[in-house]
């Protein structure tokens, strides 16, 4: 996914709008670079007006031989012949005005073009997207979450996703759908260095013709054994092979969750309406702010966000100073549905907890998403107004 270059915050929020969901905003050249070490699949990097034009023109200089395959984009508040001539010597690839959103997402576009020419035919790696789902505080659905918003994503099928359940030592996502994997992310230990699209299709387990299942270990002690480098060439190489990798977390901040969070594209941030689950949401926030994890791409769910409870939305925005993205409010059906094995976006799509948790993936796709035709229309209660529409979900 491109990267943006940019210190200034308000320009970095209308340049995000321009590029492709996913995209990250950073705001140094050292960053930068760090981005582009670990990200092998970079296709563009955009450099906002802010970033001083010599260490702009540097940047492109050293990408034109070592990264061939990857376009300079610069943005900048004039257009000097000067500036245009010394870009192009460097070689950048595009120099766009500022305040052009269009000029930049066309920009991008093109760049990606020229990246899958000179890869050539097959040379393009599958770019997948990365969906963290996470809370600070446990007992907040947040598996519940993952597993519906993962087949909300796979619509059916039609998309290559896989769940995977980074909750080491107390993991529920495979008992949730009912299955009964013979293997693990424990028998991926002592493998780094190893790690390949073939080794982790051994591992996986399908859930009918949906999705694919990495579950977690069936014993807590292993948690420890299953090292950060494991987990990021995990990730990095489902990236490679899936459209969607959707990663149920502990809710906490140990090693295996942070190096998640510092891979992922999109967090989805689960949260319940009461003081002490709020509170810890406010302080993980603030923690997220000081890694520099995803800013820009965090998506508030509220969960059994029923108006009895005292807290209403609107005061939850000002509490976390972030608008929730979805609500879902307590239903018995989607209890009756998890302790089933069969998902309500399954078993109901229709509901309106469904409604909701397609309406977040659709947000998260950066286009809309179908209900999974496997269901029918279920009678259901009349929803009240609201985002994604309400009437929704009970777990744990």
């Amino acid at each position: 996914m491109p990267v943006l270059v940019e210190p200034d915050h308000d320009v970095v929020d209308v340049l995000l709008r321009a590029l492709p969901a996913g995209s990250q905003g950073v705001a140094t050249m050292d960053r930068a670079r760090a981005w582009l070490e670990q990200h092998s699949d970079e296709y563009v990097v955009v450099l906002g007006p802010h970033v001083p034009l010599p260490e702009a023109l540097a940047l492109c200089d050293t990408l034109r031989t070592s990264r061939p395959t990857v376009s300079v984009v610069l943005v900048r508040d004039e257009l000097t012949t000067e500036v245009l001539t010394r870009a192009m010597q460097s070689g950048a690839r595009d120099v766009i005005p500022s305040g052009s959103s269009e000029a930049v997402s066309s920009a991008v576009a093109r760049a990606f073009q020229l990246y899958s020419a000179l890869r050539g035919p097959g040379g393009v790696g599958q770019t997948g997207k990365i969906i963290t789902v996470w809370s600070p505080k446990g007992g907040v659905g947040k598996t519940t979450i993952s597993v519906n918003l993962g087949l909300a994503l796979s619509e059916g099928g039609a998309r290559k996703v896989c769940l995977v359940d980074l909750d080491l030592a107390f993991g529920d996502v495979a008992i949730t759908m009912q299955l009964f994997p013979a293997h693990s992310i424990e028998h991926a230990i002592g493998s780094e260095g190893n790690i390949d699209a073939e080794l982790l299709d051994g591992l996986l387990t399908r859930h009918q013709d949906t999705l694919m299942i990495l579950a977690a270990p069936s014993h807590p002690d292993v948690r420890d054994r299953v090292s950060p480098t494991l987990v990021s060439q995990i990730i990095r190489t489902l990236k490679q092979t899936f459209d969607y990798v959707v990663i149920d977390t502990a809710p906490a901040f140990d090693e295996q969750t942070l190096t998640a969070l510092d891979e992922t594209d999109e967090i989805v941030i689960v949260a319940t309406l009461d003081v002490p689950t709020l509170k810890n949401v406010k302080v993980a926030l603030e923690t997220l702010d000081m890694l520099n994890i995803a800013p820009g791409h965090r998506h508030l769910l509220l969960n059994r966000a029923d108006d009895e409870v005292g807290i209403s939305p609107d005061r939850v925005e000002g509490i976390l100073g972030m608008r929730p993205a979805a609500q879902v409010t307590t239903s018995i059906e989607v209890a009756a549905s998890t302790n089933a094995g069969n998902p309500i976006v399954v078993k109901n799509p229709y509901h309106p907890s469904s409604t909701a948790i397609i309406g977040l993936a659709s947000l998260l796709a950066g286009q809309d998403i179908a209900a999974p035709t496997t269901g029918a229309p279920h009678q259901v209660e009349p929803a009240p107004s609201g985002l994604f529409g309400r009437r929704h979900r009970k777990r744990r």
